[in-house]
């Protein structure tokens, strides 16, 4: 109903650049996943895409809720986020071919376990978007309303991330590997990225902290999230180099 209802009212053009991005994204991972009979979430590229896919829709559904009360800086912030990863995934360099994945991969606890990861790493990258916000906003009242979405978003981010990431990943881990755990570079690294949002959450509610030290916080945690993503990828060697 509340889409319906924007629909009757002039609405910026973002809002439906955000739809059909996140429509087209999402259908680009379904045919992918039906021509090659498992969910296409295998290699570099496909996460890429899949991750973009749901951030863009959670630019959209803030969009749809806050209604006149968007802080459009932090939308503008998220979109670019996006683009960056498409522009990674367009590099020649990541192999964009449709093939079936190799029998490691074919199971659906690593379907929940990069499902899982990207959506929670979407909503840290909200909050992420929403940390650079507040620290470059000076109208105390934006200043609270930003702050409440950063603890939001990661609040919500925070237990689908550690399913996907720590608790999915460990039974894929056992099954691919026979090993829940191995200290491998990206399992090394998920978990830090986990303290630091831990981290976050617990100086909020025990030591009550608020404003720059969380936002700070958030985006150190977004950090390690791409360097898990990324820089482990390319930097280090281990047993989740797929392509």
């Amino acid at each position: 109903m509340q889409i319906l209802g924007l629909l009757r009212k002039e609405v910026p053009f973002s809002f439906y650049l955000l739809a059909g991005t996140a429509a087209l994204l999402f259908a680009t991972t379904v045919l992918r996943s039906i021509n090659m009979g498992f969910i296409a979430i295998t290699n570099t590229y496909e996460s890429i895409i899949f991750f973009s896919a749901v951030i863009a829709l959670l630019l959209f559904l803030y969009r749809v809720r806050a209604k006149e009360k968007t802080l459009p800086a932090v939308t503008f912030v998220g979109t670019l986020v996006a683009i960056v990863l498409l522009a990674v995934a367009s590099s020649p360099n990541l192999p964009k071919e449709v093939l079936p994945p190799i029998p490691a991969l074919r199971s659906y606890w690593l379907a929940l376990h990069v499902t899982f990861s990207f959506i929670g790493e979407s909503f840290f990258a909200f909050a992420f978007s929403a940390s650079l916000y507040y620290l470059t906003v000076r109208d105390e009242q934006k200043k609270r309303r930003a702050d409440r979405l950063i603890y939001t978003s990661i609040g919500i981010g925070y237990p689908i991330f550690t399913a996907g990431a720590l608790i999915f990943g460990a039974i894929w881990a056992q099954y691919a590997w026979g090993n829940y755990w191995s200290w491998d570079p990206k399992e090394t690294w998920a978990l830090v990225t986990w303290i630091v949002y831990t981290g976050y959450l617990h100086t909020r509610f025990v030591k009550k902290m608020r404003g720059k030290g969380s936002a700070v916080l958030s985006i150190v945690g977004f950090c390690f999230t791409m360097f898990t993503f990324f820089g482990v990828n390319y930097l280090m060697k281990g047993l989740h180099s797929y392509g």
